[in-house]
């Protein structure tokens, strides 16, 4: 049988038999079954037999015995109406807490604190805004007086207790004391303590004076037995009350200063005010985490945090959270909503904003007349003081600034979060940290997705397949995810599947009107480059884009860098465009809405069956600017060329596959882009005018000539031909002065490039890759100084590089695998641009062309390094030679140049040459055998020598690699102990892995999703007092075993590591790889030891990343000290490849941290180059203190080297 508690009466009854068993003194103690909580009516099922099996724990005397069974019967016997009892015995109801008559009830003895201490607090309390009960009224009655102060403690939210000297004289304290604990213990009232001029030990323990005056009271008011159980029952509230959090007012400077921190701490118990989130927060918690976490770590530091992220992505909530969780921990606390919206609906939104500030922050009403006058008032009382403040959806820097002006007007160990889809808003705020928002990955998508389509976290059997389309259409927007998810709650299979169909054509309103606000934020050059992308270029390189948009007459450069920090579209690290598949949708239902009905007077034409129609019927007009269409490789459709007769603008043109009959004359004038896949003819025909046209992207075309005649394209920056198999000569290009690209990869049948491509005097690159009929390269393409990028591999018939190669000054990448080049030009040792060469399949090279190329370029005047574009995936620092399959013999004499030699990376043939060519490279370049060292002669020296250790770190996560060396750097000074320690990997996010000498072995964590964010290398050597391991360190080796491979990096590239080079060192480390690492020294350092520390992320995680302005300065820190002898290395010795069990990662988010420099105020500059690297906050925030604190003791000397 189980019965329904309408309200908590049960629990209130047995509460009272607790209570009143307990001052009759037969020792209930603590115990009881329920907590009755405030302001709730509950509904529980309990067991009668539950209730019953409690009564022998509860020692209760025989009238509450039969008072309890009496009532439990009369349950019973009522069907179960507890309502029925309620008024019958006395219980604490829910109702009477959750009715709140007070915040405070003070309880204290009016003899010692009235006048003084208690007044100024009630004051102080009053002034904040606290209903604070003090009972100084005068009552008719004992009785009355008893009822009332009952009735206050019960319903107050927080009691402040302030026990002074004479407070256990007087019983009415003491009884209050109780109710007090009793209220406690029942439904959770807050009980603060305050030892005024008394000593908390004697309180707790009822010694001393405090004690002596408690035993004279229950003396004097009871009798023998009574006096027993009240110092029992008083002395037990009495600890119970001293062992709760509390002030003693010996320890304060002042009394006004307690009285501050006391009204402070009372305002943060009251606020228990939380905004709403989310009803199913899937992710979320580990967001929050990362920016608390981000916060604590630097408590005493102003901090501003930024927020940004397409709209829909759960910034909003994310923020939110966030306030909820540290919110209470700052007494002056604002969260302001929707700032754009406010700020945008009338000239008054500014100042609206302004009000809500300071009346949030200061408790008060403030009147505000002008933005100017309301920013000087910010300023002036928020100067100083530590105050939490969110700004929610700020689109302009100017709301940022009349809400907050500067840093310097707010105090330290404050907070400012902004969300934002305008990442430059951040930028020229200069944040601290950017939390980048992430779509959901397709688990957290679907989990999300099922808690609003099912109200259960995962689908159900039937919808399972149904559920995964619609999460892949909404690509981890939250926001279309729970829309959709509500939108189909217990709908049926065949309204789901009408639902997809629909969405396949029109977007749903509610996400894309969300969405829409970022582009209705634009100006209309950018609305115009935002919609070309959406329709014609996503998944197109980015210079490539810019190029054509630029030759439309717009200015591709800054918009498209607007749209990035607007979150509407993204550049991947291939540097191609990208844009979320919603945004997509957004774009190109805007382009259809402004003609729903009249596709052909849209802007912009790209859905198929609209595209048929127009050029069947013949109906286009002077409104389309762009037109896509896309047919199937062996569509026999035609279309006349008429149907473009009355489409003057258009300036877009992009087939696939499409023919055309008729008089191209009739093609529009001002077509600025012509991409036609698979075009059909055998050359362009004269009469189809393309004088502004920037590119002509014709892959896989049946071109045989391009032209009968030389065309004059002044405008043509980019041609492309690739994949054309008929092409069997290039056009005349003396008329294509502007010339920049030319693409003419896998034409099988070209022979010929025409002698005049000499006169291309601003081409860039050339690619003939795979043109297996082409027999050799005109005189004159040695004539171009202007070439950055030669490629030729897979030219078979190729034979030579002419000497003349030295004239392309500005060469600097030559690509020439598998062709049949049986010598390299000499004149390439005296190139001061080359910087990249491929060379693998080389057969019959002379051995020493590439010693002469190393010596060449180490020249002082040649810096070729500086030449190499970054779009090339090249590190700046880095030299990369490939001699695959090569018959060069020793390596040695090339290694040789090391020393001089920026770096360098090879690619070995097989595992046992590149085992060879290690131990010349470590004999003859170092001049020790690394591998087969003689420990003891090494154990030898150690006595003889200072211990010293060496710190080298490497990566993309700068802050660990400083916090390293500040800690270090503080251990250096201690001279408490004599033995190193090294942290080992029982810390999330790290890798240990130790070894005896100068290398250290190591196998990459095989788990796909752990990505290596940086590495940092602890050597423990020997040398004489004056020998210093950084003045001797030549360079540090990695071998991979697994790709047989090698890359050597000297002292100073170690030194200026930055992210280029750690993204050319960590490219060439894959999951599972079998890894080598070595130390390279002088022989003056023995090494002893050698421990490596990876530090790694998941891919998974949300992202928090820098402000895009960081500029970080490069770290060296070198402290000479005077070392102990008997310092001695404790590495851990456990080596493991699998990352810690207590990894708990975000999100891509993400959301990215990393400190921001205040000197760069430039966002986004090398934003199309080099994106800001993700970084991720977990080990960062790891105590520095647990992890560190023992890293080194006196050590005698530490270097840390990290880039920027």
């Amino acid at each position: 049988m189980r019965m329904k508690l309408v309200e908590l009466g049960l629990g209130s009854l047995l509460f009272g038999c607790t209570y009143h068993t307990q001052r009759n003194g037969v020792g209930l103690g603590e115990r009881h079954l329920f907590k009755q909580h405030d302001s709730t009516v509950a509904d529980l099922y309990v067991s009668p037999r539950f209730l019953f099996q409690q009564i022998d724990f509860i020692c209760l005397n025989g009238t509450y015995i039969t008072l309890f069974i009496g009532h439990l019967l009369y349950l019973l016997s009522v069907d179960f109406n507890f309502s029925h009892f309620m008024g019958s015995i006395p219980s604490f109801s829910s109702e009477s807490n959750s009715e709140r008559i007070y915040d405070v009830f003070i309880n204290f003895r009016g003899k010692d604190t009235r006048k003084n201490f208690v007044s100024h607090l009630h004051s102080a309390l009053a002034n904040a805004g606290v209903n604070t009960f003090l009972d100084d009224a005068m009552f008719p009655t004992e009785i009355e007086l008893k009822e009332e102060l009952f009735r206050a403690i019960e319903g107050s939210r927080i009691c402040i207790v302030v026990f002074s000297k004479s407070y256990t004289e007087s019983s009415w304290c003491l009884n209050e004391l109780e109710k007090i604990m009793e209220c406690h213990r029942t439904f959770g009232q807050v009980v603060l303590p305050v030892f005024y001029d008394v000593d908390p030990t004697d309180v707790r323990h009822q010694k001393g004076d405090f004690g002596k005056a408690l035993e004279a009271l229950a003396r004097k008011k009871f009798s023998r037995e009574g006096e027993k159980y009240a110092l029992s029952n008083w002395g037990s509230v009495l600890t119970a009350a001293t062992n709760l959090c509390g002030w003693d007012v010996r320890t304060s400077r002042n009394e006004a200063e307690l009285v501050k921190k006391i009204v402070e701490e009372v305002l943060r118990k009251l606020d228990d005010t939380l905004l709403p989130i989310t009803e199913f927060p899937v992710g979320l918690e580990s967001r929050v985490q990362e920016v608390v976490r981000f916060i604590q770590y630097q408590p005493n530091k102003f901090c501003i945090i930024g927020i940004w992220g397409m709209g829909g992505s759960g910034k909003t909530t994310t923020a939110k959270a966030i306030y909820n969780k540290i919110h209470r921990d700052f007494v002056a606390r604002s969260f302001i909503e929707s700032v754009r919206e406010v700020c945008e609906r009338d000239n008054k939104g500014h100042i609206d904003l302004q009000k809500q500030l300071l009346s949030d922050v200061l408790n008060t009403k403030a009147e505000v007349q002008s933005i100017a006058k309301g920013t000087s008032m910010i300023e002036k009382r928020l100067r100083g003081r530590k105050v939490f403040i969110v700004l929610d959806d700020v689109s302009k820097f100017d709301q940022v600034k009349a809400l907050c002006g500067n840093r310097k007007w707010i105090g330290d160990g404050s907070v400012l979060i902004i969300t934002t889809r305008d990442v430059r808003v951040l930028n020229l705020l200069k944040v601290d940290a950017i939390c980048k928002m992430k779509e959901m990955d397709k688990n957290e998508s679907l989990e999300l997705f099922s808690w609003h389509a099912f109200r259960e976290a995962s689908p159900t059997k039937d919808f399972s397949e149904l559920s995964s389309n619609v999460v892949a259409y909404c690509g981890g927007l939250p926001l279309a995810l729970e829309v959709l998810g509500s939108h189909l709650y217990e709908r049926t299979k065949e309204e789901w599947k009408s639902v997809l169909s629909k969405l396949k054509r029109i977007p749903n309103e509610q996400v894309q009107e969300k969405l829409r606000i970022s582009y209705d934020g634009l100006d209309k050059e950018e609305k115009d480059i935002f919609l070309d992308l959406c329709c014609f270029f996503i998944g197109k390189d980015r210079a490539y884009v810019t190029d054509i948009i630029n030759g439309c007459g717009l200015h591709a450069e800054i918009g498209i860098t607007i749209l990035i920090e607007r979150s509407l579209i993204k550049v991947e690290k291939s540097n191609k465009v990208a844009m979320h598949d919603l945004l997509r949708d957004m774009g190109q239902e805007i382009v259809r809405q402004s003609a729903p009905r009249k596709p052909e007077n849209n802007s912009r034409l790209f859905v198929r069956d609209e595209v048929l129609h127009v050029l069947k019927q013949h109906n286009g007009t002077v409104a389309i600017e762009g037109l896509a269409l896309k047919l199937e490789r062996t569509s026999k459709v035609c279309f006349n060329t008429k149907a473009f007769e009355k489409m003057k603008r258009l300036r877009l043109l992009k087939l696939n596959h499409v023919q055309l009959v008729g008089d191209y004359e009739y093609l529009p004038k001002h077509l600025t882009w012509v991409y036609w896949q698979g075009f059909p003819l055998k050359h362009i025909p004269d009469n189809f005018y393309h004088g502004n046209v920037v590119a002509i992207d014709m892959k896989y075309s049946n071109i045989k000539s391009v032209w009968r005649e030389p065309q004059l394209l002044e405008r043509l920056k980019i041609l492309n031909l690739s994949h054309s198999s008929y092409l069997t000569q290039t056009p005349d290009f003396s008329k294509l002065p502007n010339l920049e690209k030319l693409l003419l990869k896998d034409c099988p049948r070209l022979s010929e490039v025409h002698q005049s491509i000499g006169d291309l005097n601003n081409l860039l690159v050339i690619n003939l890759k795979d043109c297996t009929s082409l027999n050799c390269l005109p005189t004159r393409i040695y004539q171009l100084k202007s070439l950055k990028t030669l490629i030729l591999s897979g030219c078979s018939k190729i034979e030579t590089l002419e000497e003349d190669i030295v004239q392309m000054e500005s060469l600097t990448t030559l690509i020439a695998k598998d062709t049949a080049i049986k010598e390299v030009p000499r004149s390439i040792v005296r190139s001061k641009s080359i910087g990249y060469i491929s060379l693998c399949g080389y057969e019959g090279l002379s051995h020493d062309v590439f010693p002469s190329i190393i010596w060449s370029w180490m020249s002082p005047t040649m810096n070729p390094l500086s030449h190499i574009h970054p779009l090339q995936g090249l590190s700046l620092s880095q030299i990369s030679i490939s001699v695959q399959n090569n018959n060069l013999g020793d390596l040695a004499p090339i290694f040789s140049c090391l020393l001089k030699l920026h770096g360098v990376q090879v690619q070995f043939s097989s595992k046992d040459d590149q085992i060879q060519e290690i131990r010349n490279i470590l004999t003859d370049l170092y001049n020790v055998n690394f591998i087969e060292l003689d420990k003891t002669s090494c154990t030898s020296q150690v006595s003889n020598m200072s211990l010293r250790s060496l710190l080298i770190g490497m990566g993309s996560y700068h802050q660990i690699i400083d916090m390293l060396s500040k800690s270090t750097t503080e251990a250096l000074t201690t001279n408490s102990a004599n033995e190193f320690f090294l942290p080992d990997d029982n810390y999330p996010h790290w890798l240990t892995f130790t070894n005896e000498g100068h290398s250290i072995p190591f196998q990459v964590p095989a788990d796909s999703d752990c990505h290596i964010k940086g590495m940092i290398l602890c050597v423990l050597y020997s040398s004489t007092t004056e020998n210093k391991a950084c003045e001797h360190l030549n360079g540090v080796l990695i071998f991979n075993y697994t790709k047989c491979t090698l890359q050597i990096y000297r002292q100073d590239t170690i030194m200026l590591f930055n992210d280029g080079d750690w993204q050319g060192l960590i490219s060439n480390l894959g999951p599972g790889d079998n890894v080598e690492i070595f130390v390279a020294f002088g022989p003056r350092i023995t090494v002893k030891k050698t421990a490596l520390y990876l530090l790694y992320g998941q891919s998974t995680a949300t992202k928090m990343e820098p402000s895009v302005n960081v500029k970080m300065e490069s770290s060296l820190k070198v402290m000479n000290m005077q070392p102990s002898p008997s310092v001695t290395m404790k590495p851990s010795l456990k080596v493991t490849t699998k990352p810690s069990s207590s990894v708990t990662m975000e999100p891509s988010s993400s959301v990215t941290m990393e400190p921001s420099s205040k000197g760069k105020t430039d966002p986004l500059l090398n934003v199309e180059m080099q994106p800001s690297p993700e970084v991720e906050l977990e080990r960062y925030l790891k105590s520095r203190k647990n992890i560190y604190t023992r890293l080194t003791k006196r050590i005698g000397e530490c270097l840390c080297l990290n880039g920027k």
